[in-house]
């Protein structure tokens, strides 16, 4: 296992800066997912580290040595590509051991690194086989388990789920989790995905034009976003946002946004907000309840989508839309009058200028 550590790196390509000034540390044993929407920067940012992109300007270490120019082979690195780029005409097996045979590895280490990989990744009655004959999901296995035999310090995972379709992707993710507490190593992971940056990492980082929004938990990234982008970015669906001003009231202050009435006396703000000044306040699905009976507020139901074990329900309030997550119980009728109500505790606050967090 090691650390990896980025200081100021600057990536230019093409003329233009891609990442500028960016600084990530990654503790030995972590699991950090690099979350962020196509062209964010993720990508690039895991290629510098692999030493696939050079670094413009900045240092990249690993495991506390300065590999800003070392070659790839060089890193200690296991990366693993969206495409699972295996040779056709080899079985499992060879596919797996041929970085270590190029690199001149002992045979008997070749096959005990190749059996503890195909052990872990549940491959063993496949090794004889040819990609041709695999699936999709095992074809995945097969390049993870090519990482693995090279017993790197780091591993570097580049949206590797993303062509694989929604069960196996579920399998796939719940697979990783386990080789993560089975190996205990470092982990970088690319994705745009929610789901599974939520489920997989030990800390989050959002990305957005090249640079690092918020880093940390998963919890503490949703339940507290440091930005309006974050906010609207994580959650599926997004937060609702409200628009309006700060009053006293009460213990404090109230949020008031035309006939809805917030209080937020329990708020912890990072400082003394301005009376009257404009935020916007928002409000997870799971915090907006409907009501079928009486509620203070009430809206039209314009869509309902069944998820199973809840719905979706989507209502028209005061020209805007809301969403709301609702048992089977709660589930109203289209262009039905439903009414709502807004759990406050969990609410987030921003500065409507800057977009931060208040």
């Amino acid at each position: 296992m090691s650390n990896v550590s980025v200081r100021n790196l600057d990536i230019v390509l093409g003329g233009n800066a891609i990442i500028e000034k960016l600084n990530l540390d990654v503790e030995e044993g972590e699991f950090v997912v690099l979350l962020g929407p196509s062209g964010c920067g993720k990508s690039t940012l895991l290629h510098s580290i692999a030493g696939l992109i050079d670094a413009t300007d900045g240092t990249i270490e690993i495991g506390g040595k300065d590999m800003t120019w070392a070659d790839p082979k060089d890193r200690q690195i296991g990366l693993v590509f969206q495409s699972y780029a295996l040779y056709p005409t080899m079985n499992v097996e060879r596919n797996m051991s041929f970085g270590l045979r190029i690199n001149g590895t002992p045979k008997p280490e070749i096959e005990r690194r190749v059996k503890r990989a195909a052990e872990i990744l549940h491959l063993e009655p496949l090794l004889k086989r040819k990609p041709a004959q695999l699936s999709g999901g095992q074809r995945q296995r097969v390049a993870i388990g090519r990482a693995i035999v090279r017993e790197a310090d780091v591993f570097l995972f580049d949206e590797p789920l993303s062509n694989l379709d929604a069960k196996l992707r579920t399998e796939l993710r719940r697979e990783l989790k386990q080789l993560h507490k089975t190996l205990g190593s470092t982990m970088i992971y690319v994705t745009h995905d929610q789901v599974e940056a939520m489920t997989l990492a030990t800390r989050i980082a959002v990305m957005r034009g090249g640079v690092i929004q918020q880093i940390g938990a998963p919890a503490a990234v949703y339940e507290k976003p440091a930005n309006l982008f974050v906010a609207g970015f994580l959650g599926s669906p997004g937060m609702n946002f409200l628009e309006g001003k700060l009053e006293r009231g009460g213990n404090g202050y109230v949020f008031r946004s035309g006939d809805i009435a917030i209080d937020v006396s329990h708020y912890a703000f990072a400082r003394e907000p301005a009376l009257g000044a404009t935020v916007t306040a928002g409000v997870r699905p799971e915090d907006l309840h409907v009501a079928l009976g009486d509620a203070k507020y009430r809206g039209t139901v314009s869509l309902i989508e069944p998820m199973g074990n809840h719905h979706v329900v989507w209502f028209d309030y005061a020209g805007k839309t809301f969403s709301s997550i609702a048992g089977e119980t709660e589930t109203a009728r289209l262009d039905e009058s439903i009414g709502f109500t807004i759990d406050p505790r969990n609410i987030s606050l921003f500065d409507q200028a800057s977009g931060q967090r208040i």
